[in-house]
């Protein structure tokens, strides 16, 4: 078979054929990753992306003030924010058009002037409804409206009386995908702290504008204030400022402001359904929820009262069981545990083993022993199994380990014919 040749060039030099673009080897980043597929989290619609952020930062908050036995009291709104401020806020010059013909609406402004004076009393007795605690039906959509409704743009609020988070820890916390405080064995809303990511990946997708960040600590003397966004190619968080300020009401918590596109139309009913629901489960808890327009009309404003000061436990970190591990768990439990030895290392890192369980483990059941006649009664389901394990030995150089195992009866088991001698 002939080799490739080189090509020729026009000064006469060989040049090797460059690689396929196809074939070269990429990575994404997680951030980059979730902004194409959104949808995951939750982000599919502007609607549903403006009722998930709000889900997102109440569970935060509710976690972070649990997490220290402090009775909740958490604020949240959402501001309307109109056309032409929204452009003033990126920097948007309005222009007057040339030509309007192309802008033309296909609605009348009769038509107009009709639907939004039904969309109007329907959102009056929604909120009614709601605040009566009724069930609240989906608003029919206009004929001639999109299906998913227009988008809008809205600033949402959510301030907590919480932990707070570390000065020089916000940007990460808040700005780098799959970094965060919730990893571990213990009950929490949320897993990964994920979804507060996922409305600041929304808002630089949707908007381009950073989010604001203000928080502080128990007994801390200042407020941390940090605005940011996040590069999502590279999944770090860009800093546009990071300062501290000063805390004269020693408030604690955290206070989160994000600019997003989103639909209060289509979604106001499932948003106030949701805080509804949350005072009815968490009645140790208090919210204000406020939806702010320049229409007056539109404006809401419910207050969910507590309605008992009696809060569950805060759950504790728990250890993992012996059930639930497989072999890399293992090895990085052994890889992380600061015990000197086999006994201790059982007992600390695994639940429900004290130490008279550890030493019998360790005594009549090795490690290589104690699995064998694991995976023969996991297959088999025999009567009765034996096994042996004989120990490290050596042979021209090659360490070795003789193991064995005798079962008798179980699953799928052909029936043998015995053989007796003659008497």
């Amino acid at each position: 078979m002939e080799s490739e040749s080189p090509i020729e060039t026009k000064k006469g030099k060989s040049k090797t054929p460059q690689k396929a673009k196809e074939s070269i080897l990429k990575q994404k980043s997680p951030a980059e990753f979730f902004a194409e597929n959104k949808n995951i989290a939750g982000f599919d619609s502007p609607g549903k992306c403006l009722y998930t952020t709000v889900r997102e930062l109440v569970e935060n908050a509710l976690d972070s003030a649990e997490s220290i036995s402090e009775l909740q009291v958490i604020e949240i709104t959402i501001e309307e924010i109109i056309k032409s401020k929204f452009n003033s806020m990126i920097g948007l010059l309005d222009r007057e058009r040339i030509d309007e013909a192309l802008y033309d609406d296909y609605e009348t402004a009769k038509a107009r002037e009709k639907r939004l004076a039904k969309e109007a009393r329907a959102q009056e007795i929604q909120a009614k409804n709601a605040a009566l605690g009724k069930k609240v039906k989906e608003p029919a959509v206009s004929k001639g409206a999109k299906g998913r409704g227009e988008a809008s743009f809205y600033r949402v609020t959510c301030k907590d009386n919480g932990r707070g988070m570390p000065h020089d820890d916000i940007p990460n916390m808040c700005g780098r995908v799959l970094s965060g405080t919730k990893y571990g064995l213990k009950q929490t809303r949320g897993k990964f702290g994920f979804g507060a990511k996922m409305a600041l990946i929304w808002s630089k997708m949707s908007t381009g504008l950073p989010i604001d960040i203000s928080s502080s600590m128990r007994g801390q003397n200042y407020i941390s204030f940090c605005r940011l966004d996040i590069d999502i190619h590279r999944n770090i968080p860009h800093n546009h400022l990071h300062e501290k300020r000063g805390n004269k009401d020693k408030w604690h918590g955290a206070e989160i402001q994000v600019v997003i596109e989103g639909n209060w139309t289509t979604y106001r009913s499932k948003i106030l359904h949701y805080m509804r629901q949350m005072a009815v489960i968490t009645p140790y808890a208090q919210f204000l929820f406020k939806f702010v327009s320049d229409t007056p009309d539109k404006n809401v404003t419910i207050k969910f009262a507590r309605r008992t000061d009696v809060m569950p436990p805060v759950p504790v970190e728990t250890k993992h069981h012996p059930s639930s591990v497989d072999i890399l768990l293992i090895k990085r439990l052994i890889a992380e545990t600061s015990k000197q030895n086999l006994l201790q290392f059982l007992q600390h890192e695994f639940v429900n083993i004290g130490k008279p369980l550890a030493e019998r483990l360790i005594v009549s059941k090795p490690a290589r022993e104690y699995n064998l006649p694991l995976g023969i009664i996991k297959e088999l389901h025999p009567d009765m199994v034996a096994t042996y394990s004989g120990s490290a030995q050596v042979f021209e150089g090659h360490p070795f380990i003789v193991e064995a195992g005798v079962s008798v009866g179980g699953k799928d088991v052909k029936q043998a014919s015995a053989c007796f001698p003659e008497t």
